[in-house]
């Protein structure tokens, strides 16, 4: 499987969707991140996914885990009643 590299304001980027077209390959990561957080994070209550990125792996992973899935997007993003929280960015403006 092939993955694409290249360097944006100082961060390392690699793209993974090429992991998607492979399910075997995607369930063996998932496998490995649920021992790794049984292991070192056995009371996790949530997962949160942060933006697009946490969205992928988030859900199926707290599928796995059976705990709740909580994306976090930033303001006006999402539909009803939110809770907000100020943060700083790794590069870009809001």
């Amino acid at each position: 499987m092939a993955l694409n590299c290249h360097m944006q304001h100082g961060s390392y980027f690699q793209g993974f969707f090429p992991l998607f077209q492979d399910p075997e390959l995607f369930e063996d990561l998932l496998n490995v991140l649920e021992k790794f957080v049984k292991t070192h994070i056995p009371d996790l209550e949530i997962i949160a996914g942060v933006e697009s990125r946490g969205f992928l792996f988030g859900p199926a992973l707290a599928l796995k885990l059976k705990v709740p899935f909580i994306p976090i997007r930033k303001p006006g993003k999402l539909p009803g009643k939110v809770q907000k929280e100020s943060y700083a960015l790794e590069y870009g403006t809001v």
